[in-house]
C-alpha cells in the first residue's frame, strides 16, 4: 500500500530551526492541518509554548492523572495523533491504530469483535478511547495494563491475536520514522535534549499523550450536569437518568462516577478504583462458565471466582459504540437493557446455551428489574444523552492526514 504525503514538509525545511523548539512547529501543524477549526486557527496565530496543555474541562470535571514521566504537552499531542493514523504503524502497512478506534464511534468501532492488520479475528472488541485517561485499567479483563505507555506495546507486538502485526519489525518502523522529515522534526521538539529522541519509549508516550487527550464532556448530559442547563436533556432523558440513578434498577452501581464506570482515577482522588464484574452474560454447562477461550480475569489469575469477569465500560457515548458487550454479542442499548432487567442473559441452543442468572460469580448488582415500555424507553434515551457530538467530529482529534490524500513517499 502506497502512503500518503504529508502537506507540512516544505513548511519544515524552512523553518527547521524553529521547529526543534517546538513553537512554529505548533502553529504550522495546526493552520495547515486543521484549516477548517477556528480554534487549530486561533492557536495557530497565537503559538504557546510547547509544554503548555489546557484540558479545557467543564466545572466539577477533575483532571486525569498525568505521569510524571510523560507530561502532556501539545506538540507532543499532534506527534502522537499522527501515529494514531499513520499506517506506517503496522507491520504490512494496511492498518493504523485509527482502524480500530474510529473518530464517528467514539474511538472505538462497528464490528463485534476487533479485527487485527492480518485479518485476525479478536476474541473481545475494540474499547472506546474517549476519556481512556481516566481509565484505572485500560482493558477488558488484563488487570496489568494500567498505563497508556504499556499497554501501546501490545497492539503493535502481540502476537495472541496479532493487531498491528509488528513482533520483530521494531527496528524496521524506526527507520521509517527516522527517515521521515516530519518525524524527525516532531520527535525532536517533543523530545529535546535527547541524543536519540526517536525510539519506542518516546513513541509510545505521544501515543499515550493523543489518547490522554481524549476527553469528551459535552453530550447533553453533561450540559445539564455540569454548566446547569435544564434544557440540555429531553423530559424522557431526564426520567430515564433518573431510573439510571435509582435503586430500582442499580444500573449506577457498575456505571457511575464522572465518567461512568467503576474503574476510574483522576486528580484529587487519592486512590484508583479497579472493578470487575460478572453481568450474567453466560453460564455454559454444568459448572456454569463463560466461554473457554474469553474467561475474562480469570485468564490471568487462575482464579474461578473470576470467570466472567470483566470491566465495566464508560457509558460515555454508548448511543454510538455498538454492538456491546466485551465480545459484541448484544446488538442494540433495547437489547443491552432487556438483559439486565432479566438479570442474565437465556440462550437456548448452540455451544453457548446456558441461563446467565445461574453464574456462581454473577454480580450481585445483576439482579433483574421490571420496567414499563415507556420506562425502558426513557432509559435508552438518557444512554443516548450520553453521546457527544462534539467529541466525535472535533477536528483536534481527527486525522491529519486527511487534508492531503496524494500517495505518501
Amino acid at each position: 500500500m502506497k502512503f500518503r504525503s504529508r502537506v507540512v514538509v516544505p513548511f519544515l525545511r524552512v523553518l527547521a530551526p524553529a521547529l526543534l523548539f517546538g513553537v512554529a512547529l505548533v502553529a504550522l501543524l495546526e493552520r495547515d492541518l486543521n484549516r477548517g477549526s477556528a480554534r487549530m486557527a486561533s492557536a495557530a496565530n497565537a503559538p504557546r509554548p510547547p509544554d503548555e496543555w489546557t484540558w479545557n474541562l467543564p466545572p466539577g470535571v477533575p483532571a486525569p492523572v498525568v505521569p510524571a514521566d510523560n507530561p502532556m504537552s501539545r506538540v507532543k499531542f499532534e506527534l502522537g495523533r499522527r501515529l494514531f493514523y499513520d499506517k506506517q504503524m503496522s507491520g504490512n502497512g494496511v492498518l493504523s491504530c485509527a482502524g480500530c478506534h474510529l473518530q464517528s464511534r467514539a474511538f472505538a468501532d462497528n464490528l463485534p469483535r476487533a479485527v487485527g492488520s492480518t485479518g485476525e479475528i479478536h476474541p473481545r472488541s475494540a474499547m472506546t478511547l474517549a476519556n481512556i485517561g481516566y481509565a484505572s485499567v485500560l482493558t477488558w479483563a488484563n488487570p496489568n495494563e494500567k498505563r497508556l505507555e504499556q499497554q501501546a506495546l501490545t497492539p503493535m507486538f502481540g502476537e495472541h491475536p496479532v493487531e498491528m502485526g509488528l513482533a520483530g519489525k521494531e527496528s524496521q518502523l524506526l527507520a521509517r520514522l527516522r527517515g521521515d522529515s516530519m518525524y524527525r522534526a516532531l520527535f525532536t521538539s517533543s523530545f529535546s535534549g535527547r541524543a536519540q529522541p526517536i525510539s519506542m519509549e518516546t513513541l509510545t508516550k505521544a501515543l499515550a499523550t493523543f489518547e490522554r487527550g481524549l476527553t469528551s464532556f459535552d453530550s447533553p448530559y453533561d450540559r445539564a450536569k455540569f454548566r446547569r442547563s435544564a434544557a440540555a436533556m429531553s423530559p424522557a432523558a431526564t426520567r430515564g437518568e433518573q431510573l439510571f440513578f435509582s435503586e430500582r434498577t442499580g444500573c449506577f452501581h457498575c456505571h457511575g462516577g464522572v465518567i461512568l464506570t467503576g474503574s476510574v482515577n483522576y486528580v484529587g482522588k487519592g486512590t484508583a478504583d479497579i472493578e470487575y464484574h460478572n453481568n450474567g452474560l453466560y453460564a455454559i454447562g454444568p459448572n456454569a462458565r463463560y466461554p473457554a477461550d474469553n474467561p475474562g480475569l480469570a485468564e490471568f489469575t487462575k482464579r474461578m471466582r473470576d470467570n466472567g469477569m470483566f470491566k465495566a465500560p464508560s457509558l460515555r457515548n454508548i448511543g454510538v459504540t455498538a454492538p456491546y458487550m466485551h465480545d459484541g454479542s448484544i446488538n442494540s442499548l433495547e437489547e443491552v437493557v432487556a438483559h439486565y432487567a432479566r438479570g442474565g442473559r437465556l440462550i437456548l441452543s448452540g455451544p453457548n446455551a446456558g441461563d446467565g442468572r445461574r453464574h456462581p460469580n454473577r454480580s450481585p448488582f445483576v439482579r433483574g428489574f421490571v420496567l414499563s415500555a415507556g420506562e425502558q424507553s426513557d432509559l435508552v434515551t438518557f444512554l443516548h444523552s450520553l453521546t457527544d457530538s462534539t467529541f466525535l467530529r472535533d477536528p483536534r482529534f481527527a486525522d491529519p492526514f486527511a487534508l492531503n490524500q496524494a500517495p505518501r513517499r
